[in-house]
C-alpha cells in the first residue's frame, strides 16, 4: 500500500508539457525523421516520456535567426518533472539544430484531447475536413433541385 501511495505522489509530481521546436532546415536537410529523432533524444536524455511528436510545418521565419530565413516547426507533447524544464531549455539553446523552442505546461483537462489530436495522422484530418464541406454541398444541391422542381410544378 505504501508503494502505491509513493507512485501516486510521483505521478502527481510530473506534468505534461507542449513543446514547439523551430529547427534549422540546413542542419536537418528537410528530413522530418531526423528532426523528430533529435527532439526525442534530447527530451528522453533528460528523463522525459515523449507522448506524441509530429511535424507542424516548414515556414519562413518572421526575422532571421542564426542567419536562417526558414524553419521546420515540430510539435511535441511530453511528460516530465518541472525541475527538468530549465535543463531541457538550456540544451535546446546549446544545440545547433534547434533555432528556438517554446515549452508550455498543459492544463490536465486538455492533455488527453491535445495528445490524441497530435497522434492523428494528417491524412485522416484532411479527409474529415474534405468530407464535411462536400456533404453539405451535396445536400445543398439536392435542396436546390427540390425547390426548382416545386417551382415548375406550381407554374
Amino acid at each position: 500500500m505504501q508503494w502505491m501511495r509513493n507512485r501516486e505522489v510521483l505521478a502527481l509530481a510530473e506534468n505534461v508539457y507542449e513543446g514547439m521546436f523551430v529547427l534549422d532546415i540546413g542542419k536537418m536537410s528537410r528530413d522530418w525523421n531526423k528532426a523528430t529523432k533529435l527532439v526525442r533524444e534530447l527530451l528522453e536524455g533528460h528523463g522525459a516520456e515523449v507522448l506524441a511528436t509530429r511535424p507542424w510545418d516548414e515556414r519562413p521565419l518572421a526575422y532571421p535567426i542564426k542567419r536562417q530565413r526558414r524553419g521546420m516547426y515540430l510539435l511535441s507533447y511530453f511528460c516530465t518533472d518541472g525541475s527538468k524544464i530549465a535543463e531541457i531549455e538550456r540544451d535546446c539553446r546549446l544545440n545547433e539544430g534547434i533555432l528556438r523552442q517554446l515549452i508550455l505546461k498543459l492544463d490536465p483537462k486538455l492533455v488527453e484531447q491535445l495528445v490524441a489530436q497530435a497522434m492523428a495522422t494528417p491524412e485522416a484530418k484532411a479527409e474529415e475536413v474534405e468530407e464535411a464541406p462536400y456533404a453539405d454541398a451535396v445536400e445543398a444541391d439536392e435542396l436546390i433541385e427540390e425547390l426548382e422542381e416545386d417551382e415548375f410544378e406550381e407554374e
